[in-house]
Formats: C-alpha cells, structure tokens, sequence
C-alpha cells in the first residue's frame, strides 16, 4: 500500500512540474498566460482541439516532449491508483484465507456470537483468560473493529448454520450468544445444539419470561443481564461494607492472596473412573479427608452444579467436587483417591 501511495505522490509531483515548464515555454514563446495555460491541457489531457497560436518548429519539438511528460505522469498516476486497489483487495483476501485457516485449526475454543458492548467486555475477558475464540457479527463496522484488535471474526448471521460451522463449532467447548435480541438467541441456541449436541452453551435474555424458551432451545446457562445489575445495586443498598470488601479482594487476584496468607485454597476434583470415591457420598468423602477441606459444591456430569450438597448426595463418574481447604493437604488427598485436579484458586507462588 505504501509503494502505491509513493506511485501516486511522484505521478502528481511530475505532472505538476510539467504543467509549470509547458506553460513558461509557451509564455516565452510569446503566447499570453490564458492561452498558455489553455493549450497545455488541452495538450496534456489528450483533447485535441488544435493549435490556439504560431507554432514554429522548436515550439512543436517542445508540444511533443509536453505530451509525452504529459500523459507519463497521469497514467503513472492512475496505476498508482490501481496498484492501491488491487494490492487492497489482495490484503483482504489473504487476510481471509489465513484467518480461515486458523479457525479450522481451533480446538476447544469459545464462540462469541454478537459483538456489542457484553461480547467486547467478553471478548477482553478471554484475551486475559489465553481462551481461543472467534467472533460472529453481522454488522461489518463492528466486525473490522474486532478484526483489527487482531480477533478472530466471522461476518455473518449466527443463526445461519454455515456461519457456525465456518467459526468451528464441531470443535468449540463453548458458544455465548450475548445479542440483544431474545428470538435472535433462542434461534442461535437451537441451531448450535443441533449443530454439537456436546457444546455448553450460554444465553443471554433481555427478559426473565425469555430464560424458559432459552432453556428449552437448549441452552445450559442463561444470563439475565438486567437481573444481575438489579441485584447488584440491591446489595449495595443492603449489604455496602461487605460488597466493598469484596470487591477489594476479588480485584487484581488479591482474594486469592488473602486465602494464601491462611493456608487455604479452592480447587476443582475431578472423579474419574475407577476411582474408588464413585458411589461414595458426601459425607464419607469430608470423613476420608479428615477435616483437612469441606465440599462448598458438586458438579454433576450432565453439566448441573448442587451448592453445598446434601451429605448423602451420591458421586458417580465424572462428577466434580468443589472444595475448599488446606492448600497441602488437597493434593495429597487427591492424589490418594486417583482423583484429578482441574483448576485451583487460592495460593500462588
């Protein structure tokens, strides 16, 4: 793009000292500035209309050398135009071709389909977060801004299948349409469960009478953004000291520094099979850890989270347990019972 520019700039920077020496060397050959002037464009730009003056010999020799600076410099000048065109286009479509190419190469990424202010807020989340994912937009102002913050993109209708499957959908882990448009989601969800019956899928709805048909349509989690700052603001109202110490831990990690300095941590166990807690209950599993942790939560394998499970709630393959503990005595634990540790929160370092 650059080269096509430079092509331009030394056309016209030509063309203007051409028209400048032409219109001297007819004033001096005795011809008024108007008919100077006049003469060189019509000589210049091809018209034709004829000689406006005397022409001796040396003034002919000189009209040639006009016209061939001339028509030079203008045509330099719209190949640099072309050169500015065709290289643009040429960008576009191998910008393409490549963004294309890595999409297909994605395994276990997000999908963000809609790319307003919740999917920028998500976009920037993931980024932080090192998750793959790629954006769909139907809008080409917001998809060229996705595209130049260096996202994967996808222009196009989410609810179109093909659209879907060129974002990767077979592969992804997770689809999170966050449109403001309720039937548009529901439409979006229905079409992803069908498309990857494995997928997690999380919708937003402008209304609570929407959560239902999300539901229904397939969507594992559905995000009512208008009740969650309700509810906020609600615990401002009601609870501001221990909202304000919250958000001064969770901020920067410091929550996790904070559990660090008692010796504690949360972290995710995974039961896989074989392990001999399948079958065992709550209750016997804070028993085999003597006292060392305590199980805040339960994740079923279909997906379905039990806070603060019953002591006689049951463990079956691929289930996850939440607990909350001391930070070495978890591993061990785990270890001991062939469990596998997913993610952890609490101590670094």
């Amino acid at each position: 793009m650059h080269g096509s520019l430079k092509r331009i700039l030394t056309g016209a920077g030509f063309l203007a000292l051409t028209l400048v020496v032409a219109v001297t060397g007819y004033k001096l050959s005795g011809w008024s500035l108007l008919d100077s002037v006049y003469m060189v464009v019509i000589t210049v730009f091809g018209v034709g209309f004829g000689e406006i003056g005397p022409m001796t010999p040396q003034l002919r020799i000189f009209t040639i050398f006009v016209i061939i600076a001339g028509c030079t410099s203008v045509g330099y000048i719209f190949g640099g135009f072309f050169q500015m065109i065709t290289e643009g286009e040429i960008n576009r479509a191998l910008g393409a071709r490549r963004m294309t190419k890595e999409i297909r190469t994605l395994k276990h990424h997000i999908i963000i389909c809609g790319y307003g202010r919740i999917g920028q807020i998500l976009a920037r989340q993931m980024i932080e977060a090192k998750q793959p994912f790629v954006i769909i937009d139907n809008n080409l102002g917001r998809i060229e801004t996705a595209e130049a913050m260096g996202y994967l993109v996808r222009l196009g209708n989410a609810t179109d299948e093909g659209i879907l499957e060129s974002a990767g959908i077979e592969h992804a882990k997770v689809l999170a349409t966050v449109l403001p448009d309720d039937s548009a989601n529901v439409f979006i969800t229905l079409t992803a469960r069908g498309l990857n019956p494995d997928l997690m899928i999380m919708s937003r709805g402008e209304y609570p009478s929407t959560e239902k048909k999300l539901r229904q349509a397939g969507a594992d989690h559905v995000i009512l953004p208008a009740e969650i700052g309700a509810l906020r603001m609600s615990h401002i109202i009601t609870h501001p000291a221990a909202l304000s110490f919250l958000d001064e831990t969770v901020d920067g990690s410091s929550l996790n520094e904070l559990l660090s300095q008692i010796d504690v941590q949360v972290d995710e166990l995974a039961v896989p099979p074989g392990s001999p807690l399948v079958g065992s209950t709550i209750s016997l599993v804070q028993v085999r850890g003597e006292g060392t942790f305590i199980v805040v939560a339960l994740r079923k394998s279909d997906g379905s989270t039990i806070v603060n499970p019953g002591q006689d709630v049951l463990l079956d393959e691929g289930d996850t347990v939440i607990v909350m503990g001391h930070k070495g005595d978890i591993p061990k634990f785990a270890h001991h019972y062939a469990l596998k540790r997913q993610m952890r929160w609490g101590a670094r370092g």
